[in-house]
């Protein structure tokens, strides 16, 4: 580093912690937050992180990251974050139907992240891991490398300390623990020049006051529950997020659920049921349960009534000890709710300039495929291309802000499309309430039981890999295919059942329709 560099490090740290001026304030010190202020810090940015509280988050969700999350996560140089904490390798997904069950594992891929199916996966990763007798590589040198993606999956207070460690470690970086009331405009303009705070901590003093922190470009990252997006947004779709469902957490200890190092789906006459290692003894049971539930009533003994009674007896048997264990404390479990928000087009374009809402206030999907910190690495990786200050040489530059944010809305479809329909259009199947969905969902889980080609693309567009909404299409209409031949076999069963052939055919259309409600939609709105 030169004396000059150095010196201008030093000169905008003090106005960061005497002045709290800087080019980026950042609102929210999550995995968003984190992300984006170490990646604008990388570019030589001077940034203000923001945090209500800096002690370690105690979440039940954020707590597996896809493959396709981990590669942007080590984009951005914060792939250690993931290392100490104790975080278990993920290799894909395991899926019990009705006591029925199998394993997908996240497919082969090469450096270029094609995926490599069935028969030919295993020829070219059998080629790319022959070696010759002297033990140098042999052949496979010349062709591509393969390999087999993981993802991680974690404590999400432990992964978010490490992910604030390396932003207090950035010398680019300040962070203040206080809470922001508000954002600050210009007296005679729209333009966001900062935020307010309530109580901030005097680094001198140690009292908390009342406080202003400036900036050029402001980015809100205040999570799910965003207090800033409807004060930013025209109320409407794009600041009510659809919540259909919550999660209850439990923490199993030593819980055997083979095979290890998979994220297990268990779907039987409750909605579904995921459960994953956070770490060496303890695993994560989030148990879905939908709003206004009958089983759920206080009629019924509430929550863990429905636990109890309903949810305990679907789970695999080794699995029931510790579910029965962690439900002894006689508390009700925590919980979360299922939300779903699309990314509107108008919320950084026909916006306010100097701010821009991301992150989960931007966008959120269910997390029953766990894609929602993959979606916000990926965003990152994106956001700090499209204002990096070769780009952007000023961030008060609205014009060129709004411009990247429209290049940005669009661009990053590649996978907010793919992650947040499959999350929605899975729950829809796995918590089927009619015998159109239930049809669906015994199609679906047929096709996965097919394995090879039929399960590779899936699966690498579940976990990040493979960005092509028209594969999901494609996909997700053969199981629609899969499902109408599964309910006709069923419901002919030989040839004295021809006589239902005119009723099957009716029920045909009408799964194949229940698909298109189920798909469509969703897609349409990611699209736009």
């Amino acid at each position: 580093m030169t004396i000059e560099a150095d010196s201008a490090e030093v000169r905008n740290a003090q106005r960061r912690e005497k002045f709290h001026e800087a080019d980026v304030v950042v609102v929210g010190a999550g995995v968003f937050g984190c992300a984006a202020a170490y990646a604008l810090a990388n570019q030589g940015r001077s940034v203000i992180l923001l945090e209500r509280w800096m002690h370690e988050p105690d979440r039940i969700v954020g707590e597996l990251l896809q493959p396709g999350g981990l590669q942007a996560l080590q984009k951005l140089g914060l792939g250690h974050c993931v290392e100490g904490i104790d975080a278990i390798t993920c290799y894909g997904y395991h899926v019990v139907f009705h006591g029925e069950e199998v394993a997908i594992p996240y497919p082969v891929v090469d450096d270029q992240g094609k995926v490599y199916s069935g028969e030919a996966a295993a020829r070219v990763e059998s080629t790319a891991t022959t070696t010759t007798s002297n033990g140098t590589a042999g052949k496979a040198n010349s062709g591509p490398k393969l390999r087999r993606p993981e993802g991680r999956s974690f404590h999400h207070g432990r992964f978010i300390s490490q992910l604030r460690k390396a932003c207090a470690g950035h010398p680019n970086i300040t962070i203040f623990e206080t809470t922001v009331t508000s954002v600050i405009r210009g007296s005679h303009s729209n333009q966001v020049l900062g935020v307010e705070t309530l109580t901030t901590t005097d680094r001198d003093t140690g009292e908390k006051q009342p406080d202003f922190f400036f900036g050029q470009l402001t980015l809100i990252a205040d999570g799910y529950d965003s207090k800033f997006r409807k004060q930013l947004l025209p109320s409407g779709p794009d600041t009510t997020p659809v919540v259909r469902s919550k999660f209850y957490a439990l923490e199993l200890i030593d819980c055997p659920f083979p095979p290890s190092g998979y994220g297990h789906v268990v779907i039987g006459k409750t909605s579904p049921i995921l459960l994953y290692q956070i770490g060496t003894h303890e695993t994560r049971a989030l148990i879905d349960v939908p709003l206004d539930l009958p089983a759920a009533s206080a009629a019924n003994g509430g929550v863990r009534g429905y636990i109890e009674n309903t949810v305990v007896p679907t789970l695999p048997s080794s699995v029931r000890p510790s579910v029965l264990a962690a439900l002894k404390d006689g508390k009700i479990p925590r919980s979360m709710p299922n939300s779903y928000l699309p990314a509107s087009g108008k919320a950084n374009t026909a916006r306010t300039p100097g701010v821009l809402l991301l992150g989960d206030a931007y966008n959120m999907r269910h997390p029953l495929t766990g894609g929602g910190m993959t979606v916000a690495f990926s965003d990152v990786v994106l956001l700090a291309s499209l204002l990096h200050p070769d780009r952007v040489p000023n961030l008060a530059d609205s014009a060129a802000i709004e411009t990247a944010m429209k290049e940005f809305h669009w661009r990053r479809k590649a996978w907010t499309s793919i992650i947040n329909t499959l999350a929605q259009a899975l729950y829809s199947l796995f918590a089927a309430n009619d015998w159109q969905l239930d049809a669906l969902r015994k199609g679906c889980f047929r096709y996965f039981q097919m394995g090879g080609a039929k399960t590779d693309e899936p699966v690498a567009l579940m976990g990040g890999l493979l960005q092509r909404p028209v594969v999901l299409a494609r996909h997700f209409f053969t199981v629609a295919f899969v499902a109408i031949w599964l309910h006709m076999c069923e419901r002919v069963g030989s040839v004295w059942g021809l006589w239902r052939a005119p009723l099957v055919l009716v029920e045909a259309v009408l799964i194949l329709w229940k698909a298109c409600v189920v798909f469509l939609p969703t897609i349409w709105k990611e699209a736009n």
